[in-house]
Parts: structure tokens; C-alpha cells; sequence
């Protein structure tokens, strides 16, 4: 499961680069996906959504067990 979670950061990393900031995973666990926002992502008022309508939406699409995306 973390190979496919990998896959799918890498698909979403280049947009996240193109506005200065990053994902890294950090772990995965039981369904929930653990990651660090970097960069320009790790103080902007916007990673909620781009955690929650980004991230967590991609996952899930492509990733059916994940059940839940957390920022550390």
C-alpha cells in the first residue's frame, strides 16, 4: 500500500512544486496516510483544502484503502 501512496504523491508533487511547496510521507498505517507539508505548503493558510481536496481526494481515488489523510 505505501508503494501505491508513493505513486500517487509523485502524481500531485508537481503542482504542489510549482507554487514552492511539497508533500513528504512520513508513514501508513491501518488506512490513515501520515504526511508533511514542506516549503511554501507548511505555512499557507490554504493547506487544509490542498490537504483535504487535493491530497486526500487523490489518495483515495487511486488508493481505495486509504480512509484518511493527517499533517504533522
Amino acid at each position: 500500500m505505501r508503494a501505491k501512496v508513493e505513486a500517487a504523491l509523485a502524481q500531485i508533487r508537481p503542482a504542489l512544486l510549482a507554487d514552492g511547496g511539497d508533500v513528504q510521507l512520513v508513514d501508513v498505517n491501518e488506512g490513515v496516510v501520515t504526511v508533511k507539508l514542506a516549503g511554501a505548503c507548511a505555512g499557507c493558510p490554504m493547506a487544509t483544502i490542498t490537504l483535504r481536496h487535493g491530497i486526500e481526494r487523490l489518495l483515495k481515488e487511486q488508493v481505495p484503502e486509504v480512509k484518511e489523510v493527517v499533517a504533522i
